[in-house]
């Protein structure tokens, strides 16, 4: 089953901006576990688009005002949600953040 990994926290430290995912992926790349993802540019550079009334609506930066933020995603295959969460716990960002674990249809 695949799931998705979304990987929020506060603006990350350049120590953390460089550690990146210190190797995560890459294990999950040969495991043949990691199916996609990556990082996203800050919330500032979102455009946020919603339709009323048949009115196409834009606003620039995200959707909700908040000190967390989604900084990247990955989307895994795996046995089930036990392993999905042992995956996610084991990121890096997991430490200074949160990682929302989702089942994909």
């Amino acid at each position: 089953m695949r799931y998705l990994l979304m990987i929020a926290g506060e603006e990350p430290t350049e120590e953390q901006k460089i550690a990146g995912c210190g190797g995560w992926s890459d294990d999950l790349l040969t495991r043949g576990i990691l199916v996609g993802g990556g990082g996203l540019h800050p919330p500032a550079t979102a455009t946020t688009v919603r339709v009323r009334g048949g009115d196409v609506l834009l606003s620039d930066g995200p959707f909700t005002e908040s000190k967390e933020q989604i900084g990247g995603y990955a989307v895994i295959e795996c046995g089930d949600l036990d392993e999905a969460v042992d995956i996610a716990a084991r990121h890096p960002a997991a430490a200074y953040g949160t990682i929302e674990v989702r089942p994909m249809l």
